[in-house]
């Protein structure tokens, strides 16, 4: 293995494993004893990498606009291709336009084969049944997610039956027939699936719930998992 193969190795696993990482950690991914691990963290700092910590305590990547984009395989390439066409198919307006951006800078800056490959990649995406169109503006609620702050809206279930509530958003999820928030809802003191094209009248409340989202959002999936299914009771 070539040492500037090693060194974007390195990057690479710094970027994916989660932080901090042990100096052991980073040696055993990149094949090489701890003395040359410190000495290829060493040389990344010199060359302008901003990489926090110590040996005895781990090590976190700070991504920083001066260090150059890592390149792309034919594989990861594919994936990224799909990924952002099967969002610009399924994706509520916002996230479809901004996956068709992305697809022209990622055009952009490739070397010319892999553009000529982006181009003319031989797999894509496609849906023949595209699902509702949000009836709020999906772009508001995923900050709010990220923002951990508590929403408010009206809502029809399948019945037709109207309700105000208020939630803690937690993520949305893009189901085969729908875009479904998955949510806590201070109404009924539960986890709640709630489907986008059938919210109205979405407003942040200014009330925080951080840091309570990773938590609630880990507790939901593995309740999903158990029951085998998404709740979609409202």
């Amino acid at each position: 293995m070539s040492r500037t193969h090693r060194l974007f190795q390195l990057m690479t696993a710094l970027r994916c494993l989660p932080a901090p990482v042990t100096g052991q950690q980073l040696a055993r991914e990149t094949g090489v004893s701890t003395r040359t691990l410190y000495r290829d963290i060493d040389t990344l700092r010199s060359l302008g990498a901003v990489i926090d910590g110590e040996p005895g305590f781990g090590y976190r990547l700070i991504e920083s606009a001066h260090l150059p984009p890592l390149g792309f395989d034919d594989d990861e390439l594919e994936a990224l291709i799909v990924g952002l066409r099967e969002v610009t198919a399924v994706g509520d307006p916002a996230l479809a336009q901004a996956a068709g951006t992305a697809l022209a800078k990622l055009r952009a800056r490739l070397p010319e084969a892999q553009a000529h490959r982006l181009r003319h990649a031989v797999l894509t995406a496609h849906r023949f049944n595209l699902p509702p169109a949000p009836t709020i503006d999906a772009k508001a609620l995923r900050k709010a997610c990220w923002e951990e702050e508590q929403v408010v809206f009206d809502y029809a279930d399948k019945a037709g039956a109207a309700t105000r509530r208020e939630v803690m958003p937690l993520s949305i999820v893009f189901f085969e027939q729908s875009h479904c928030l998955m949510a806590w809802c201070l109404l009924r003191q539960d986890f709640r699936m709630f489907r986008l094209d059938r919210m109205t009248g979405l407003e942040r409340s200014g009330r925080s719930f951080r840091p309570r989202r990773v938590s609630l959002l880990r507790d939901y999936m593995a309740r999903m998992q158990g029951d085998c299914g998404p709740d979609i009771r409202t």
